[in-house]
């Protein structure tokens, strides 16, 4: 499931069943809610010697808790036959599926047969390998390559499928009176629109609505649910708009987060940025707007060594919009304001992802990194505050998606994900026995970013989610950090994850009680959404000064954070509880609470070679 990480605010829906909307709640003065949510399903159909995967996933919202009204919708799922199919279809190997209902939702039988639903079909690339090899020459300081970041034709060259395996899967598709449209910069995937008996038909399913037992509703579509344990709105009521701040480099981190106080504890430049091509992309979804005015509010009351005009363009696939009218205000003020007023000067960019009732809850994701990749110059800097659980969609899936980002990093952008708000319990909705992992942030070709807050010293938020991927295993570039910190952390917690695994958040920034305004109030948030663009911010900057003395941007970040590791700020108080326990501990060095540490910008500046 996608659901907002980090989203630091209260969360409201709208009366529309179909739209779920993300907001400021200006009445609910420092709630905070817990969202539940079920699982996802995935299958794969495999044709003679290429594989494909098949794309149907439904989640819904299972249990939100502080409104007097519960808001939650159903949802449909299928379970591939595991007996094998008739001699007259393609076999069929059922890659994850689930038997039982998902928690809190009681089944109303098929599906009806006339229902549309929208599949996806992954085609494997020719040469992910191949693929990532070049991502490491090209990110990796001691390369003689390092920063001749590829084209995009260079790039689509591994990731398109074979010429065997699209025409294996469009004779099947076509025997079965199927059309399916080629989708993605490289071609490796098809989207096909079936009715559902079609859908049972062609892959030996058995598609049930679901309905949620407390509400009664039941919809046969997806849905992106934000998500975070500790999503908090604090207003004060007496509060005056454009008095929030002084403006002043006295302003202390101590208290409250602003521009200046980032400014003056990471050493963050005021001066403009230069470089009209060097951009950040601020990515949104679930109708999650970006209000220009708030921004102008914002810029007048934190910034005001800006001009209050300075703004951000838009840009919208799937339908999305970036509606200016105040009742929908959204919490994409937090990416929002704090790359225009953190990134002094450089070109921000929203893309607005919309929702589509037929697709899947990753398809925004999918979406919005085949656009950037399809794109002649693509962003240098892609932030990211959503994501999920890793146990809640396939390792197939996640491996497809991860492959996508690695080629925007090969491209030359650094992308960056929020690690999650969940501690090491993540959005589970009953008592763990593991510790949970986030995804998108569990892929090794992209920046996680995680949680402080204090700054004498700083200290691992509690939240801050971070652990070690059970699908990918610990990168080459961070093997030695992360062997570093498990031979300090000894027996504790053994068991309750993978040691093999991916080791993340990358770094850290601060990410509590960070001011922003929406819809005309201003109030403090919480969450790793409010570390990521932070951190971007840092890194836009850096590739500024990088463009304007001729030198490509930094790209894919990971190799070279890891080895300059001194640049960072090493954070080595605090953990992440959960699951009955402490979590992991933030020690001295890399830890996957805080990662390797919060930005100092001079020292950065310099491993950069400025």
């Amino acid at each position: 499931m996608v659901t907002a990480v980090g989203k630091a605010a209260t969360v409201m829906a709208r009366s529309s069943a179909h739209t779920l909307v993300a907001a400021l709640a200006k009445h609910a003065l420092g709630a905070k809610i817990n969202w539940q949510v079920c699982t996802t399903q995935y299958y794969v159909t495999e044709i003679a010697a290429s594989t494909m995967w098949i794309l149907s996933h439904f989640m819904a919202l299972v249990k939100p808790i502080t409104w007097s009204a519960l808001l939650s919708f159903g949802v449909l799922f299928f379970s591939l036959a595991a007996a094998a199919a008739s001699s007259s279809r393609q076999p069929r190997v059922v890659h994850s599926s689930r038997s039982n209902a998902p928690q809190g939702f009681a089944s109303l039988g098929p599906a009806p047969g006339d229902q549309t639903i929208k599949l996806r079909i992954a085609l494997a690339s020719k040469d992910a390998p191949g693929l990532e090899k070049a991502l490491l020459d090209v990110s990796t300081p001691s390369s003689s390559n390092y920063g001749n970041h590829l084209t995009k034709d260079e790039v689509n060259a591994y990731l398109a499928p074979s010429d065997e395996a699209l025409a294996a899967v469009q004779s099947w598709l076509s025997s079965n009176n199927v059309t399916a449209s080629s989708s993605g910069p490289a071609g490796d995937w098809l989207t096909a629109t079936v009715p559902i008996s079609k859908a049972n038909d062609l892959l030996g399913a058995n598609y049930q609505t679901f309905q949620h037992i407390n509400s009664g509703k039941s919809y046969a579509r997806t849905l992106i649910i934000p998500i975070s344990v500790r999503p908090v709105l604090s207003l004060p009521q007496s509060k005056k708009k454009g008095n929030s701040g002084s403006g002043s480099n006295a302003d202390s981190c101590a208290t409250t987060i602003t521009p200046t106080c980032l400014q003056t504890l990471y050493g963050i430049p005021t001066t403009a940025a230069s470089e009209s091509s060097n951009s950040i992309a601020v990515a949104g979804f679930i109708e999650q707007f970006a209000q220009k005015a708030d921004l102008q509010t914002f810029l007048t009351s934190f910034r005001k060594d800006m001009s209050s005009s300075t703004t951000f363009s838009t840009q919208t696939l799937d339908g999305g919009e970036n509606t200016q009218s105040p009742q929908d205000a959204g919490v994409e003020a937090l990416d929002i304001q704090y790359t225009v007023g953190v990134a002094t000067g450089v070109p921000v960019v929203f893309v607005s992802v919309g929702e589509d009732d037929q697709d899947g809850d990753l398809g925004g994701f999918l979406d919005i990194v085949n656009f950037l990749g399809a794109e002649d110059n693509v962003p240098q800097v892609m932030t990211t505050s959503y994501g999920g659980d890793e146990s809640n969609i396939s390792q197939a899936l996640a491996v497809k998606l991860c492959n996508a980002y690695m080629g925007l990093g090969a491209r030359g952008t650094s992308v960056l994900f929020a690690s999650g708000d969940g501690g090491v319990e993540g959005g589970q909705a009953q008592q763990c026995t593991t510790f949970q992992v986030a995804f998108p942030a569990g892929c090794p070709y992209l920046t996680a970013v995680g949680s402080v807050h204090g700054t004498s010293p700083e200290t691992a938020s509690d939240f801050s989610s971070g652990g070690f991927s059970n699908y990918f295993g610990v990168a080459d570039y961070q093997a030695d950090a992360v062997a570093g910190y498990l031979k300090a952390l000894g027996s504790t917690n053994q068991g309750l994850f993978n040691a093999s695994g991916r080791g993340y958040p990358d770094v850290s920034a601060q990410g509590e009680n960070v001011q922003i305004v929406s819809g005309g109030q201003t109030g403090g948030v919480d969450g790793t959404s409010c570390s990521t663009p932070i951190f971007a911010s840092v890194i836009g900057l850096i590739n500024d000064q990088l463009v304007a003395g001729g030198k490509p941007p930094l790209g894919f970040l990971n190799p070279w954070l890891y080895s300059n590791a001194a640049a960072l700020n090493d954070v080595s108080a605090g953990s992440n509880p959960g699951c009955g326990t402490d979590g992991f501990p933030a020690k001295a060095g890399w830890d996957p609470v805080t990662g390797l540490g919060t930005p100092n910008f001079a020292a950065l500046k310099a491993a950069a070679g400025l």
